[in-house]
Parts: C-alpha cells; structure tokens; sequence
C-alpha cells in the first residue's frame, strides 16, 4: 500500500501536476540557507588555515632565531652538534607543512601587491649593508600599515598598502613585524659579541 501511494506521487510530479508540499520559493530560500551555512563554514576553514599558516611561520621562525642565538656559541662543540641537528630536523619537518591560503585579488590589488613586496625586497637586500638605516626605512614601512604610529610614516608605502586586498594588508604588515624581530635579534648578538671581544683582555689578564 505504501509504496503505491509512492509511486502514485512520482506519477503526478512527471505528469506535470503541482507539488503543494515545497514552492519554488521555498525551494530556493532553502538553497539560500543551505549556501550561507556553507559560507560560514568556508570562512571557518580560511581563518584555521591562516591561524596554521601563521603558527608555521613563528615556529620557523623560532628555530632560526635558536640556530643563530648566542646560546649557540656558548656551548660545547659536540653539545652544538647535537643541538644543530636536531633543530635541522625540526626546520626540515616544519618545512614539509605546506599551507597555501590563496587571496582573490583584481587587477589593481594585484599591481599594488607587487609594488610593496617589491619595496620590501629592496630594503631586506640592504640589509647587511646598513642594518640601522634599513631599519628606519622598515620602521616607516611597518607604521604606514599601523594607526597611531608613534614613528613617522612613509605615505606613499601607505597608499599602495590600502590599496591591497584585506588578506594581503595583513601579510605585508605580519612580515615587516618578523623582519624588525630579526633585526633587533641581529642587533643584540652583535652587541653581545661585540661586548665579549672586548671584555676577553681583562679576562686574560692582559692590556
């Protein structure tokens, strides 16, 4: 009985008749809701993989920071080994997650993109050259991506960072705030070193 009261439903949906259970209308408002659950679910999945993304590059980051930290030389030569290869091994391991969060860009916030990328390049390049002024010029860089930045900033770096997608404005600033880190790390260990080059005549008795 049933499954002829089934099939005699079949029959009136092919043969034309209307279904008063569900409207069109409400077919599609149920569609609607369907894809804003998914909306808010694909949203979810974005931020995770950009959390991910970011807890890669400080762990990286860490890492490098050990290799190069004075720490380092401060130890044994078979102790460094050691710590040299196991932190190798973390560097390798971490370097295997590859998380890749791509950002819907137009023409123009593709250009803008490029241009701060390559205004950032240009200053890393200098680095070594002239670490203090290459950090003034990241401090101006970093503080055009920042409000109420208590250093001045450089404007035109400002306009084509606003001119980048959302996503891309928060990258730019994350990576200038990792180079300033390594730089002001750079600048400790030279001082350290510097210090202990010139404490190590007193320590040896001499003038």
């Amino acid at each position: 009985m049933a499954q002829a009261k089934i099939q005699a439903k079949l029959n009136d949906v092919s043969s034309g008749k209307f279904n008063r259970t569900m409207s069109m209308a409400d077919r599609a408002g149920q569609l609607l809701a369907n894809l804003d659950q998914l909306e808010i679910r694909v949203e979810a999945l974005r931020e995770t993989a950009s959390a991910m993304e970011q807890e890669r590059e400080c762990i990286l980051e860490m890492i490098q920071s050990l290799q190069n930290s004075q720490e380092m030389h401060n130890i044994s030569a078979g102790e460094k080994e050691e710590l040299t290869l196991t932190a190798d091994q973390l560097l390798g391991r971490t370097l295997s997650v590859e998380i890749n969060v791509g950002t819907i860009r137009n023409s123009q916030q593709e250009e803008s993109l490029l241009k701060a990328t390559s205004i950032i390049d240009e200053i890393v390049k200098k680095l070594l050259v002239d670490m203090a002024d290459s950090r003034q010029r990241l401090l101006a860089l970093h503080s055009a991506c920042v409000t109420d930045a208590p250093v001045p900033i450089d404007q035109k770096f400002q306009a084509i960072v606003i001119s980048c997608a959302l996503e891309d404005q928060k990258k730019i600033k994350r990576r200038l705030e990792m180079l300033l880190k390594n730089v002001g790390n750079a600048e400790k260990n030279i001082k350290i070193m510097d210090h202990q080059k010139l404490e190590e005549p007193k320590t040896n008795g001499t003038q």
